[in-house]
């Protein structure tokens, strides 16, 4: 009851003060959508599946010899990208020499591309290693490359439990795309 009169279902919609941003896609996220439910690889994997996709489909700003870069489905800021090497591996320390090295060479590459494209103050880089240390998909290791702006935290998601983004993940993509070195293009 609202008022004491009417069930409060009737006043779904109705405006009360509040500016929303909704934010239904993640609700894919929130519910599990394409998480690997084991540490297996292929068509349950989505960072097995998206190197298989067109760079626009899977949002893939670049490809290496054993590592790629894409855009985060559902990410903190604007450009938000993951380095994730080809094959399937869940721990850092099962990588090979050459999975190491350009997964670390396309994070140096990926911060330098968004300094040039979005002008970034700053940045937060990051692999969260098994499902307790918070990462959303544990089975296929990514490092995550954040760029950052004074100011970029705000109340909407600590209140709001949503982030406003500038621009749509295909535009991002492009941008990104279009800047990075032909020669660590892959």
């Amino acid at each position: 009851m609202v008022d004491g009169t009417e069930p409060a279902d009737d006043f779904a919609g109705v405006p009360d003060g509040f500016q929303r941003l909704w934010t239904p896609h993640r609700m894919a996220y929130l519910g599990g959508q394409d998480k690997p439910v084991d540490r297996e690889a292929g068509e349950g994997c989505p960072f097995c599946r998206i190197p298989t996709l067109s760079d626009e489909d899977g949002l893939i700003v670049a490809r290496g010899e054993v590592a790629y870069v894409v855009l985060n489905l559902y990410p903190y800021n604007s450009g938000h990208l993951l380095v994730c090497p080809y094959r399937h591996v869940a721990d850092y320390t099962e990588l090979t020499e050459p999975e190491v090295a350009e997964v670390a060479a396309m994070t140096r590459t990926a911060m330098s591309v968004l300094r040039q494209v979005s002008a970034p103050q700053g940045f937060n880089l990051g692999m969260n290693q098994g499902d307790v240390a918070g990462a959303g998909i544990a089975a296929h290791l990514h490092q995550h490359v954040v760029p950052r702006w004074g100011g970029d935290s705000n109340f909407l998601p600590i209140v709001g439990r949503s982030r406003a983004l500038p621009e749509l993940l295909g535009d991002t993509r492009e941008r990104l795309s279009a800047a990075w070195p032909a020669a660590a293009k892959g």
